[in-house]
């Protein structure tokens, strides 16, 4: 029980890492808040988590004996966010770890000058600004409270370069550089920021993860062969598990981590190391 008696905040828990991050740290002890858009946004070509979804997670966490609260909250709306922040301070007492995992990797699949200002700023204000606006939500209760973790679920496109996807690789950059900045920013206040950055994510049918696939679409890679195409690429020969994302985040938000802040983890079987 590494987590026992800490509280956590997870954003995009209805499915895929999000969710598998929420029942890893249900398993291990701690009590959870889990948020989700829970309806699909505009501009974004694929469904997102749903309410059904999210639902889903939170009685996965349950049956493991956390408590469980969940909310819809849309990363682009910081009023909601701090809304959700005040609740949690409310009904928890504290917030231990914050994990910035809500995203979106479309649109992409175009040349950086074929991008439209809007589907730029929609990726900009999802996957970076996104974070930026729950760390602010939730900075002010963990500097009160003089702790806390902070991870930001980033990408190895926060540390490489990806053709056709100039804004994805561009937030996922930004979150990179905002978990360092952030990190000395609050290190005197006992507060760790890192930056988690997987690598190919195998769509695990549990987690109803799809954003490998949508990858896939939007670089016309055929659905029924993009597992084999993404693996040829791999040192390791073999795709990340959302759990093996999960693990490190347990690690990252427990105290055996107490020293580390500001570091960017890989869990992408080599794949940043060429």
């Amino acid at each position: 029980m590494r987590l026992a008696g800490k509280t956590a905040i997870i954003t995009g828990a209805a499915r895929g890492v999000g969710r598998t991050c929420a029942t890893a740290f249900a398993e291990q002890g701690a009590d959870l808040v889990l948020l989700d858009v829970g309806e699909d946004i505009p501009g974004v070509p694929y469904p997102l988590g749903s309410a059904s979804q999210l639902a889903y997670t939170a009685e996965q966490c349950r049956r493991s004996g956390a408590t469980v609260l969940t909310r819809h909250a849309d990363v682009r709306d910081l009023a909601a966010l701090q809304r959700v922040a005040d609740e949690a301070l409310s009904r928890f007492g504290r917030v231990d770890v914050l994990v910035n995992n809500a995203g979106i990797a479309a649109p992409s699949g175009k040349t950086t000058h074929e991008i439209t200002e809007d589907e730029w700023q929609l990726m900009v204000d999802v996957d970076l600004s996104g974070a930026w606006r729950m760390t602010r939500a939730v900075g002010r209760i963990m500097t009160a409270q003089r702790s806390g973790s902070i991870i930001n679920v980033a990408s190895t496109a926060g540390l490489v370069g990806y053709r056709h996807f100039a804004g994805y690789v561009a937030a996922k950059h930004g979150v990179v550089g905002l978990s360092k900045a952030a990190a000395l920013d609050y290190a005197p206040m006992k507060i760790r920021v890192n930056a988690l950055c997987p690598g190919s994510i195998r769509d695990d049918p549990r987690a109803e993860g799809r954003m490998l696939s949508e990858i896939a679409k939007s670089l016309d890679v055929p659905v029924a062969e993009h597992e084999e195409t993404f693996l040829q690429s791999q040192p390791m020969n073999a795709l990340v598990e959302p759990e093996d994302v999960a693990g490190a985040a347990v690690w990252l938000a427990s105290d055996e981590s107490r020293q580390v802040t500001g570091s960017v983890v890989t869990v992408d079987g080599g794949f940043s190391a060429r």
